[in-house]
């Protein structure tokens, strides 16, 4: 095999390697994201299309020449017995050209497959992403809501707390109230109670005096009939 067809053979085997690694599940489609958009890929990328036409146009024209190689010898007849050494060596370039077909035309199509999983495996990180990004946007206002709501709540709390609190003040105010007018009652029956005592007592005073004042009245006149009589 020459270099140039070593090359290539080499070549598809790296191929058949990378096919390997993308189509097992040994990485996550987000790891190989992360590693497809790397800074050393992603300086390769810029130029990605004119290395794949590049690998492409090459393995094309050597598939080419693999082709014009299995016609050539592919259409060479049997002489007899005496070109046994010729046909030997046509047989072995037949199977070298076919050899090559093969080699070039399993790398053109892993060429063809790797791209395809390439962007396969990203198209699907990039809706994983999108779905992890819609997912925290849907938490978030979720968790906004919920805040919201809890806002909302304590206020009602608040304001509830609030309107209870002014009630009861104005309960205790009223009470304070009625309190004030009962103790002024109470002062009042008690003014009027002893203004009652006093009046009592004062007309007691006087009655015991008017009944003095009789007794004396009483002894003058018996008194003075007497000494009439004398």
């Amino acid at each position: 095999m020459s270099l140039v067809w070593t090359l290539i053979a080499t070549f598809l085997y790296a191929e058949i390697g990378v096919v390997m690694l993308l189509v097992l599940p040994l990485f996550s489609p987000y790891k190989w994201n992360r590693f497809f958009k790397s800074k050393f890929l992603s300086m390769l990328a810029q130029q990605a299309h004119l290395y794949f036409f590049l690998i492409m146009g090459v393995l094309v024209l050597f598939l080419l020449e693999a082709i014009r190689e299995m016609r050539k010898y592919s259409n060479h007849e049997n002489s007899g017995e005496v070109h046994l050494n010729v046909e030997m060596q046509h047989s072995m370039r037949l199977f070298r050209a076919q050899r090559n077909f093969y080699i070039s035309g399993f790398a053109i199509f892993l060429v063809l497959v790797i791209r395809r999983l390439v962007t396969l495996i990203s198209a699907q990180a990039n809706l994983l992403a999108q779905s992890e990004a819609s997912m925290k946007q849907a938490q978030s206002a979720t968790a906004a809501a919920r805040s919201l709501i809890n806002e909302k709540t304590d206020k009602a709390k608040e304001a509830t707390e609030d309107t209870t609190l002014n009630e009861l003040n104005k309960l205790r105010e009223r009470v304070q109230e009625l309190t004030a007018d009962l103790n002024r009652e109470k002062k009042d029956k008690e003014a009027v109670k002893s203004q009652a005592e006093s009046l009592n007592r004062e007309y007691d005073r006087l009655t015991e005096e008017y009944s003095k004042l009789q007794k004396q009245i009483t002894i003058g006149a018996v008194g003075g009939a007497s000494n009439k009589d004398d």
